[in-house]
């Protein structure tokens, strides 16, 4: 495969920036829960107040955030995957990225509710 062949295109780049993005992203979550989880040892009453913040609806919208950028970098790297080891990959890589970006808002707009019913109901009621 020439180089240059898994990025070809504007949407390649993008989703060659989406991929990084969200993996910093996903990086800076873990390295927050590692220290916060961490903080149980240290200081439980810490550790409380912390998780007393995690359920304001900012968290939660952050959450929702959290569940794109990690849906989007997992379907994301199977296309990478594909485009890499399937011989047909290189040819058929602008339509998987376009399915992997179609799957995703399905399933963001399906979990929609699920993750913010929380937030929603405190913003408007049942």
């Amino acid at each position: 495969m020439p180089a240059g062949t898994l990025y070809r295109g504007r949407e390649g780049m993008w989703s060659w920036v989406a991929h990084r993005v969200t993996g910093v992203l996903i990086f800076f979550f873990l390295f927050a829960h590692v220290l916060d989880t961490a903080l149980v040892r240290v200081s439980p009453e810490s550790y409380d107040t912390v998780i007393q913040t995690y359920k304001t609806p900012l968290v939660n919208l952050m959450e929702y955030g959290l569940v794109a950028a990690i849906l989007f970098h997992a379907l994301n790297g199977l296309r990478v995957v594909a485009v890499d080891f399937w011989s047909k990959g290189p040819k058929y890589q602008k339509q998987m990225l376009w399915s992997v970006v179609g799957v995703w808002v399905v399933l963001m707009a399906g979990s929609f509710y699920g993750i913010l019913q929380h937030t929603l109901i405190s913003w408007f009621g049942k």
